[in-house]
């Protein structure tokens, strides 16, 4: 009885050791990488009055993608100017994906 018992043992231990394992590639390309948005500045952080100024040096027309913390888009919008009407967002905590051009940034948005 002993004897099935390492046997057993000993072949896990052979297949454990003989499959081979492959680390995470963290080098992919696939990911967007965050290139930073010159002048970037986001107020009122926490917002109270329903509207949020984001400008940059440049002032380009920018993407703004905002997802809740579980991540999930909530809303999506091109604005021309600076101003942005977050009146329809329910109190939280937000992540704010902007993209400029080829810059992009993230950052968060409390909203009381």
């Amino acid at each position: 009885m002993k004897q099935k018992y390492f046997f057993s043992f000993f072949i896990i231990v052979l297949l454990f050791f003989a499959i081979p394992a492959e680390a995470q590639d963290t080098t992919s390309t696939g990911h967007k990488t965050e290139v930073p948005i010159s002048g970037l500045s986001i107020y009122p952080n926490p917002v109270t009055n329903g509207k949020v100024y984001i400008s940059t040096t440049r002032n380009l027309e920018k993407e703004i993608e905002i997802y809740n913390v579980l991540g999930k888009p909530v809303k999506k919008i091109r604005l021309r100017g600076r101003e942005l009407d977050v009146s329809s967002l329910t109190p939280g905590i937000y992540i704010l994906k902007i993209e400029e051009q080829n810059n992009r940034a993230t950052r968060k948005l409390v909203i009381k």
